[in-house]
């Protein structure tokens, strides 16, 4: 994106500090700085940035990686970092494909972004061990609509978007069933995939799309399942979702999103100050307000989350 309209602030090139060079392709990396209450993004590649200042110096510098780098969470959380001797440096991604690979290159300390299904899947695939160390929040996954308002008005035999990365799509799919709009063999489970849906039971049929696609798809098809930055991000309204799972119930414990590092940093006390620091009012606050009220905090210690974590590896492989 141009920083045609970034304010006055910006920092200058001896204020930017590269990323360490990745393996493989930087498609889908952005920069964002998040200070003092302002965001800006930059079309530079594999870069990270914070404002300089006299006392930086006498601050531990952490980097973690975000998806939503824009939400309006992060500020107060840089700053009640910065009140506490964190120096936080914000990393944007586009996609849900980069974050993980970055923190197992040491191009991060944490990141957080993702749920515990989601990182058992790549920690399964990719033969890592990144490990929570703290819990944020559950969010719903909802079904939105362009085309009706009601999910009774969903016709026999129409079309829904879900995603096509393996653990979004199977909690998609469990949505769906979960809405009366299909069936899926043995009733499902967090590693569903299409293959798995009962043709002649279900009332619609689904086309697996990029998550970040999903918004998209809305006019072309008769729902979508969208990840909730995705459709805060478009202005959808959760209110108006024909559907969403309850992040409240224990079924949702798989998709507890959570601060994430490297197996040999779990015990990091400045790390585990992050996940302290999150859950502040002032950062708790606009969190709430950032979901539109959808999202479910949670406080679940470290121990817990890696034995559900190794639960659900065990069940991957």
């Amino acid at each position: 994106m141009s920083d045609s309209n970034a304010p006055e602030n910006t920092p200058n090139n001896d204020e930017i500090q590269a990323l360490p060079e990745r393996q493989g392709s930087n498609k889908g990396l952005k920069t964002a700085l998040i200070a003092g209450g302002v965001v800006v993004a930059l079309g530079l590649g594999a870069f990270a940035f914070t404002r300089g200042g006299d006392d930086d110096s006498k601050l531990t510098t952490v980097k973690i990686g975000t998806t939503e780098a824009a939400a309006p969470y992060w500020p107060p959380f840089v700053k009640l970092a910065k009140e506490n001797g964190i120096n936080l440096e914000v990393v944007s991604f586009s996609d849900y494909t980069q974050a993980n690979p970055a923190l197992a290159q040491k191009q991060l300390d944490v990141n957080l972004f993702q749920h515990l299904q989601f990182l058992a899947s790549y920690n399964v695939s990719d033969k890592q061990t990144l490990t929570p160390i703290g819990s944020s929040v559950v969010v719903p996954l909802s079904l939105y609509s362009k085309k009706h308002t009601q999910l009774s008005q969903v016709p026999q035999g129409g079309k829904v978007a879900i995603p096509n990365d393996p653990t979004n799509q199977a909690r998609a799919l469990l949505v769906l069933q979960q809405a009366g709009l299909l069936k899926l063999k043995n009733g499902g489970n967090t590693l569903s995939t299409p293959a798995d849906i009962l043709a002649s039971e279900s009332k619609v049929s689904v086309t697996a799309v990029d998550a970040a696609q999903t918004v998209a798809a809305l006019p072309s098809v008769d729902a979508s399942i969208v990840n909730n930055n995705f459709a805060l991000d478009a202005k959808l309204d959760p209110s108006k979702a024909l559907f969403a799972d309850d992040p409240a119930k224990p079924a949702a414990e798989p998709y507890i999103n959570i601060f994430v590092t490297r197996a040999a940093d779990k015990d990091n006390p400045t790390f585990k100050k992050l996940v302290e620091l999150y859950h502040k009012p002032q950062v708790e606050s606009q969190v709430k307000a950032s979901s539109k009220n959808t999202a479910v905090l949670v406080t679940k210690p470290a121990a817990d989350l890696q034995r559900i974590l190794a639960d659900l590896e065990k069940n991957q492989k």
